[in-house]
């Protein structure tokens, strides 16, 4: 029964409530089954690859399985309103992100959740810088003639995206209107067929597909080059300084999961994160793996209470200098 199904399902819920881990015991016995991530978009973007390499892992320490389940929709938000009301007992988590558990709240002024007032923190996973990245024949040679390009032809170009919140879009806001997928696996597959023209996609979806000639990439948002990429210039070096943007992802749990239980789920991410094969893997696909002090819950907390601070104004500032392209309050 997938997730949904379970949430819709009052008997279910009624149960889940009365066997809800409570009390000193709940460390000790859970987990005791399945435990599910859910991923607020498409499989094969960047967030479910996080999520499945970091969830395989905590599962052997565990000693249960990690399931994940792709919830698609609404930028993410759709997904991340549904595990803020299953049952707080750690068998749900969702892998949010700097859309979903920041960027969200300014952007759709109705949402039915709020990042810090409906999640309890677990652990910061990864950083994913972004790039900015084309269909292999777009003309622009270099970034300052993309962006001259971009301008010029406003009207007749597409971004992809996942959706109006997700990392993608908050990223390319200030560039142009965009074509919204289920998530950036979709995406890209659109960009490498040539049915869209450039997104701002996270590392980890793009360095197969730029290693392999298969996209064009123009720039890196991040302060140095990225080993994975050492080809690729940052932003400052390829002449748009103005343009940074930031991403994560992390791992979140209900409002009102036990702290024991969250401690040893943060204990078990951080495990995951040290662990060589695991770091081998996300640094190839060019993600930042966080400091122990950065993967705390306490961390996570003031990471997502400063990103909502830091970007309230600039999507505001952005969606009025763009005339308010796919806002939700236009």
């Amino acid at each position: 029964m997938t997730f949904i199904a379970r949430l819709l399902s009052v008997s279910a819920l009624l149960l889940t409530g009365v066997a809800a881990v409570s009390g000193p015991a709940a460390a000790v016995d859970y987990p005791l089954r399945q435990i599910t991530v859910i991923v607020p978009f498409a499989p094969g973007g960047p967030t479910d690859t996080v999520a499945r390499i970091i969830s395989a892992q905590m599962a052997k320490s565990l000693g249960q399985k990690v399931a994940i389940e792709n919830v698609v929709g609404a930028g993410g938000t759709l997904a991340a309103s549904l595990a803020s009301r299953a049952a707080a007992d750690g068998y749900t988590l969702i892998a949010g992100h700097m859309g979903t558990h920041a960027a969200a709240v300014p952007l759709y002024p109705g949402l039915s959740y709020h990042p810090a007032r409906d999640f309890e923190p677990v652990a910061l996973l990864a950083g994913t810088p972004i790039v900015i990245v084309a269909r292999k024949d777009f003309p622009p040679k270099n970034l300052e003639e993309f962006a001259a390009y971009v301008r010029a032809n406003t009207e007749r170009l597409n971004v992809a995206h996942a959706g109006v919140g997700s990392v993608s879009y908050v990223s390319c806001l200030v560039l142009h209107r965009g074509v919204p997928f289920g998530g950036m696996g979709p995406a890209m597959a659109a960009l490498i067929a040539g049915e869209v023209d450039y997104m701002c996609d996270q590392i980890v979806n793009a360095v197969p597909h730029i290693n392999s000639g298969k996209i064009k990439a123009y720039a890196i948002a991040m302060p140095t080059r990225s080993p994975s990429l050492p080809n690729v210039p940052t932003t400052a070096e390829a002449g748009l300084p103005g343009f940074q943007a930031r991403a994560w992802i992390a791992m979140f749990a209900p409002k009102g999961t036990p702290p024991s239980l969250v401690a040893l789920l943060n204990a078990a991410a951080s495990r995951a994160l040290d662990d060589r094969a695991v770091r081998d893997t996300l640094q190839a696909l060019g993600a930042v793996i966080p400091a122990p002090e950065q993967r705390t819950p306490q961390a996570l907390a003031d990471l997502v209470a400063s990103e909502i601070d830091r970007l309230t104004p600039l999507l505001w500032q952005a969606a009025n200098a763009t005339g308010g392209h796919d806002q939700p309050w236009k």
